[in-house]
């Protein structure tokens, strides 16, 4: 299969979660540009060489946060970062967005762990992720070596244990889920304005990611309805989801008001 046709690909397995130096990026990166961004990439993150911070650029930032899905999702995160969110509220957007980038990862949580949650073991184990991953892969005609499907799954497991969707070191199982309230409101409002009101919204499949049940995001979405950051009505399998205002900025004011 040709490159640009693969659907999954192994950036995970040097990148993980990243996430100081996402955060770093973010809140620079409208002072980052020109042909010195990598020597200024360096500088910021304080990398021992070009090259590392060239990757963590090229094979991370931009791929999650400039050239994803949505494009420039760092602005998404920047509005956050300038209200001085807390790390516990931060965590859940910036795994949002890493997860929608991230295809493997993606489908290794919505479709593989969340069974692993329901089935109250918990247990998480890397020869199990890596022969998931070999199978799954497979299905498109891509095929890694042994080699580099143990460690794109190492590098899965980290990030989920950094996000905070796994714990434990060497040993992982699945934390207790904990989505904040107003990290559940954001990527709600941000979903909305992808085109998804409604039941689109509440059976969207990036809950999964958060290893949330249609009913639970009911439940957080009736929470959210009377602290008054949403309007949620249902009636039966209708549903109706309001934002108080359709401008990013202001909606953040709303939750960090």
């Amino acid at each position: 299969m040709p490159k640009s046709q693969q659907l999954y690909n192994t950036r995970i397995q040097k990148g993980g979660a990243l996430l100081e130096d996402m955060r770093m990026l973010v809140r620079s990166w409208d002072e980052i540009g020109g042909s010195e961004t990598t020597r200024e990439v360096r500088r910021l993150l304080g990398k021992k060489t070009l090259a590392r911070s060239r990757d963590t650029l090229v094979r991370t930032f931009v791929p999650r946060f400039i050239q994803g899905d949505p494009p420039n999702a760092w602005k998404i995160l920047r509005l956050l970062e300038n209200k001085n969110a807390a790390p516990e509220i931060l965590q859940p957007v910036y795994y949002w967005i890493t997860a929608r980038n991230d295809r493997l990862l993606y489908e290794f949580v919505t479709e593989e762990l969340i069974h692993v949650a329901c089935s109250g073991d918990g247990s998480v184990r890397i020869e199990e992720t890596a022969t998931w991953i070999s199978a799954h892969i497979k299905k498109t005609g891509q095929e890694w070596s042994p080699t580099v499907t143990l460690k794109v799954g190492r590098g899965i497991l980290a990030a989920l244990r950094d996000f905070g969707i796994l714990e434990g070191r060497s040993k992982k199982r699945i934390a207790p889920v904990h989505l904040p309230m107003e990290a559940f409101c954001y990527i709600a409002f941000w979903l909305e304005r992808f085109g998804h009101g409604g039941g689109s919204l509440i059976n969207h499949s990036d809950w999964g990611l958060f290893l949330l049940s249609q009913p639970i995001v009911e439940r957080l979405m009736l929470e959210a309805h009377q602290l008054n950051l949403v309007s949620f009505h249902s009636a039966g399998r209708i549903y109706r989801v309001d934002f108080p205002t359709d401008d990013p900025g202001d909606y953040a004011d709303v939750l960090f008001a």
